[in-house]
């Protein structure tokens, strides 16, 4: 789709369409094959403009141009990257030993990236502005966006998720205030570069990002591997659309506390699914204190404790969607992480919210949320959540028909049909490709 509105619109406020269409209709239903675009971006006609290195004095893309990102380009040095509103930004073809085209915000640097509904700003595949509608877009193809703060996170100054240590590319501090500039309107596709085995880069990571930073109506489809990850920081999130993503939808790790509203978690039964052990460990949000390796009592402090307000996270339709290597939870709380959930939907996997053993399950609220799983809506190993008021916990075989939703919606072919979400004030429509 090449108008933003088609899937975020007014995310929270107003009647949003969400529509979607295969590039190929007669190939395959595979995920590599599906594209938010039926053909290639009109912009794929547009001068290509390189770009590589560091940028270090301050920069405006425009949208009369493609910016090409061979590498890691990152903006430090106290530079600011403006990015017009229908700006498309793609990655060059991949060289051995080189990341797939990676945007980087350091510490000292800024990005100031304002789209609008009607013209958002785009990262995507390169092979949707090649100018050759038989190709299609696929996982991997463009590198990712990474912003880097100086926020609170609970390890001393740490290297991002998915680069190599090159000094530059390390986060954290003490001001939680730290703001590193403007995301509004954009979206982030095919996203997800390997740089090796379990190290990849994320669609949207932001590490130690300070509560100045604004960061809203962001959509991040079809990545390789999470969709948003959050490491560390007190950066406020909202009007946030994780589609389709190979890992988890949400990740947050490493102390941060910020506050997520009106944002939505979509699987889709057709992707790839990242496993661990040889078993599936695909989630719609994973939360996590600290890895084992930085402290194995899990005890750091600032804990990892998110706030989540009218959130919804979707998997697939029914137990025959997650056979094999399918997805795990709904949410996954584990590694001393604990969280908030108020206005929460989670319906569509095994089990609807796990607490497990080395979670801070007496340390979480849930309020008016429903939870629905095929085999269990919530479980807690060790202690209790604290059990608000007002919520729903449903277990059958296919998704609760009590949560006013069929879903997910994309997954079942046929007409869109509209539902209002409990929680929203807004009303929804089907996905279907």
């Amino acid at each position: 789709m090449k108008n933003f509105k088609n899937l975020i619109g007014l995310l929270s406020i107003v009647a949003v369409s969400f529509t979607a269409c295969k590039k190929n209709e007669g190939g395959s239903p595979a995920f590599g094959n599906r594209s938010t675009s039926a053909a290639d971006y009109s912009q794929s006609s547009l001068p290509v403009v390189a770009v590589s290195g560091d940028i270090t004095s301050s920069v405006t893309w425009t949208a009369g141009n493609v910016y090409e990102l061979s590498g890691v380009v990152t903006v430090r040095s106290g530079a600011t990257l403006t990015i017009q509103p229908g700006t498309y930004i793609k990655a060059s073809v991949n060289t051995q030993g080189v990341q797939n085209g990676v945007l980087v915000i350091a510490k000292d640097g800024t990005i100031n990236a304002v789209g609008t509904a009607e013209n958002p700003i785009v990262f995507t595949s390169r092979y949707l502005l090649d100018g050759d509608a038989s190709t299609t877009g696929k996982p991997g193809d463009f590198g990712g966006a990474i912003i880097l703060g100086n926020a609170k996170i609970n390890v001393t100054d740490k290297l991002i998720e998915g680069l190599a240590d090159e000094g530059k590319f390390h986060y954290g501090g003490t001001n939680d205030e730290d703001n590193r500039g403007t995301l509004q309107y954009v979206r982030i596709e095919y996203a997800g570069f390997q740089l090796a085995p379990n190290v990849e880069v994320n669609g949207l990571t932001l590490g130690g990002v300070g509560s100045g930073t604004t960061i809203d109506h962001v959509q991040v489809s079809y990545g390789l591997d999470d969709g948003f990850e959050f490491f560390g920081g007190t950066v406020n999130a909202s009007n946030l659309i994780a589609l389709a993503s190979d890992d988890d939808q949400f990740d947050f790790d490493n102390g941060f506390t910020g506050v997520l509203t009106d944002c939505i978690a979509i699987a889709d039964k057709n992707a790839t699914r990242s496993t661990s052990s040889g078993v599936s460990d695909s989630n719609g949000i994973e939360s996590d204190n600290n890895a084992p390796g930085e402290d194995p009592t899990f005890s750091l402090i600032p804990k990892t404790h998110p706030v989540l307000i009218n959130v919804s996270i979707f998997g697939t339709e029914n137990t025959s969607g997650i056979s094999g290597l399918g997805y795990r939870n709904g949410i996954r709380e584990r590694r001393g992480s604990e969280v908030s959930l108020s206005n929460v939907i989670v319906s569509g996997y095994n089990t609807g919210i796990a607490f497990d053993a080395d979670a801070n399950a007496s340390l979480s609220d849930i309020s008016t949320t429903s939870v629905h799983g095929f085999t269990n809506s919530i479980t807690a190993a060790v202690g209790a959540y604290v059990d608000g008021s007002g919520n729903n916990l449903v277990v059958n075989a296919i998704t609760a028909s009590s949560f006013g939703v069929s879903q997910p919606w994309y997954n079942t072919p046929g007409s869109p049909s509209t539902v209002t979400l409990p929680g929203w004030a807004a009303t929804w429509s089907k996905l279907v490709f």
